[in-house]
Formats: structure tokens, sequence, C-alpha cells
């Protein structure tokens, strides 16, 4: 199944083993192809989701992405948190951290704030990838002030046409060159009929509008890519989304796919404000 840590960061040890492991599924994310700098001034809810024993100092060990929803709640990708990727469970969550308020993730500044533990949607299936939402609970608290408010039920942020931006530190152009800095790119929410014709099943992947939403550019050429899992989708200064998987980076016939994030949703309300 492509996935976008299969966007993310899917998972590698190193920086050279990142690009053929997300090469063997298909990935919904970049850092952001077609992008452009971005800074965590402006965006100081998304973060970066680093590891250093699991995935060296190089870019700090950053291999997902995720938003801050609560002083100290962030959701990422649950395929982010999967075994294959950290090889810990959600009660042993050895070096993993997260960094805030960094644009540059191997400068100085920003704060890099512990993981305590993390939980995974119940209704997670890594098979199909639905319902690929996590959310971390952290060791110290970062500002209110830092946390984005998710879509609200029934909103019109996620409507298709809407105009939104995806964020993140990952493969600018799907060859495995991995963005210095944060970037943002800006896509456009697509009908779920498009993307059940992008992704209809059967030897593909299969899209589940229950779940999620897909997004991109109609010519191809913004998207997410390697290494942005679990990195937000805002629209309308609402977070309407979480980079999941996809197939290739920026292609006009295969949008980025995002697990669709709503505050009615049991695993996001209960991180929200917290």
């Amino acid at each position: 199944m492509p996935s976008r840590a299969l966007y993310g960061g899917l998972a590698a040890l190193t920086a050279s083993a990142l690009l053929p492991l997300a090469a063997a599924a298909p990935a919904a994310g970049s850092a952001v192809i077609g992008g452009a700098p971005a800074s965590t001034s402006d965006h100081p809810w998304v973060v970066a989701l680093v590891s250093q024993n699991r995935f060296g100092s190089g870019r700090a060990g950053q291999f997902c992405g995720g938003a801050v929803v609560g002083p100290t709640k962030v959701l990422t990708a649950a395929h982010c948190v999967s075994d294959d990727i950290l090889g810990k469970g959600p009660d042993n969550v050895g070096d993993l951290h997260v960094i805030a308020g960094r644009d540059r993730l191997t400068a100085s500044g920003g704060r890099s704030v512990a993981v305590r533990s993390y939980a995974v949607d119940p209704a997670y299936r890594p098979s199909t990838n639905e319902n690929d939402i996590a959310v971390l609970t952290l060791k110290t608290p970062l500002p209110a002030s830092s946390a984005i408010a998710p879509e609200r039920p029934g909103g019109a942020e996620a409507k298709p046409g809407s105009k939104a931006q995806v964020l993140g530190w990952g493969d600018t152009t799907g060859r495995g060159d991995y963005a210095g800095g944060l970037r943002s790119s800006p896509v456009t929410v697509l009908p779920d009929a498009q993307c059940e014709k992008a992704y209809p099943g059967g030897s593909s992947a299969r899209y589940a509008a229950s779940s999620m939403l897909c997004a991109g550019d109609p010519h191809g050429g913004h998207d997410a890519c390697q290494g942005d899992s679990g990195g937000p989708l805002v629209a309308k200064g609402r977070l309407i989304g979480l980079v999941s998987w996809g197939s290739g980076c920026g292609l006009a016939d295969a949008p980025g796919v995002y697990a669709r994030v709503t505050s009615d949703l049991g695993p996001v309300a209960g991180a929200v404000g917290r």
C-alpha cells in the first residue's frame, strides 16, 4: 500500500534508504513538490517528528510531520508510529521527539520536545490506510497559541475546490532531494469522485471517502512526497487533513491522499485543547 512516511519517511534507518523504501510503495506526501520556503512563525502548529536513534543525525532524524492541536497533543499519521517505522510500542517511544518553531531542522532555535506516549485510531487499517491518524502526547506543553483547530463538522474548509496548502520537510522532487527547511505547496481539494477514479482499488490502492480526502494540482507539479507523512493540510486556517499516501509525487492523475480530519473524530476530539 503506497504510504507517505511513504510520503513521510516511511522508513529507513538511513537517508539513503528512505527513497527506495518509499518508492516500493507510492507515497502521498512530499516535502512539498512545487513548493516554496515557509516559516514556523507563520505556521507555529507544524512540527517535525524526529528519532536520531532510528534515522540518524542527518536532518535531525526527521521522518514524518505533525500538527499541534493542543498544548500537549500532536496529530500525525498512524503509519508514522507503526512498528515498521519506530520499532516500538506506545508505552516505549524511545527517543521520539517533535521539533517545533524551527524552520531548518539542523539549525538552533525552537524547541525539541519528547513524546510521552501515543495512541492510534482504533479504526486504523494498515492494509488500506483508512483512518490513518495517531495522537502524540508530549512530556511538556507547547504554547496554546501554537495549536491549530481542526475543521468543524459540516464546515466548508474541505469542500471540493477549496484552496489548501500542505507543509513539510520532505522530498522536493520525488528523487530523494530533501528540503533543508520547511516548505509549503498550494493544492486544491478534489471531489471524491475524482479521487475514487484515481485510486479505484483492485490492483491499485483504493480511496475511501469516509476517512480520506485528496488534493492536488490538475496540471501536476504540486504535492506532498516522501518524508511528509503526517504533516498538515490546511485550508482557511483549519486543519483538514494529514499527509497519508499516494502514487508518486506531483502527478496530475495521482493526487495526494490525506487522512480526513474533523473535530468530531474521536481521537481528535479527545486531543483538542489539552
